[in-house]
């Protein structure tokens, strides 16, 4: 996977003033951030927090109330071919007969190489031989990584994925990450992550956006992420983030 083009802009990802609203509600107020090229991000918050409004808004698919999203100096529609994109949840009937190379060919309508989905196959810890097997045999670790591989084919510069670990268990949970990161300090990828892993959270990303409506902190976790702020997003349930305990994800 060559290494990003866009390596030497300062910033990655820009919001400025972002509020977004669904039927005249605010569900995000006023959220303003920065995010440098080739940092990994990790967006928490309490269910209904806005976290998963927040990575849409940033891909261009809900409609703003008001403020801008700046993306590799580029406006959302311009920057779109140099995002790669993992979605919360995928959706699809098991039983249908499509098989991982036709899949990777078909969700993006692309003209990889051969040697190029063999590469990225590669780069979330599958082998070749996963190519000719059925989407819907898949277990969960496996199709995350396959709907990653699909994420990164064209190189992008900047990876979003919305929980990505949901379904897997917690020992393919931490070897997931692992690719995550390799992406991120390999090839220079800026990976923006919605995650309720807060042990994760605190090991592996270089800065945390905490929301819950607004934006209640951001910077490095361990910093971040004290105990004021903690009980703020998260009330009783903070005490078993502040302990490193695996809470019961909402």
């Amino acid at each position: 996977m060559p290494k990003s083009s866009h390596k030497t802009s300062k910033v990655a990802i820009e919001v400025n003033n972002l509020t977004v609203a669904y039927d005249g509600t605010n569900v995000l107020e006023d959220v303003s951030f920065t995010l440098k090229s080739g940092s990994m991000a990790a967006v928490i918050g309490p269910n209904g927090s806005g976290k998963t409004t927040l990575i849409k808004a940033l891909l261009g698919l809900v409609p703003l109330k008001s403020g801008h999203v700046t993306l590799l100096g580029q406006n959302i529609h311009e920057a779109r071919s140099s995002i790669g994109y993992v979605p919360q949840r995928f959706d699809f009937d098991k039983g249908f007969p499509i098989t991982v190379i036709e899949f990777l060919n078909l969700a993006r309508h692309s003209h990889a190489t051969a040697e190029r989905i063999d590469e990225s196959i590669k780069e979330v810890g599958l082998t070749p031989a996963v190519l000719n097997k059925r989407i819907g045999t898949l277990s969960g670790g496996q199709l995350q990584r396959v709907l990653i591989a699909q994420a990164i084919l064209h190189n992008p510069s900047i990876l979003v994925l919305d929980e990505p670990s949901t379904g897997i268990d917690v020992a393919g949970e931490r070897a997931f990450y692992d690719v995550i990161k390799h992406l991120n300090e390999e090839h220079n990828t800026t990976v923006l992550l919605v995650s309720h892993d807060i042990s994760m959270v605190m090991s592996k990303v270089d800065e945390v956006i905490c929301v819950n409506k607004e934006l209640l902190c951001i910077g490095p976790p361990k910093k971040a992420l004290n105990e004021k702020t903690l009980r703020t997003l998260f009330g009783e349930d903070a005490a078993m983030f502040e302990h490193g305990s695996h809470p019961h994800k909402h």
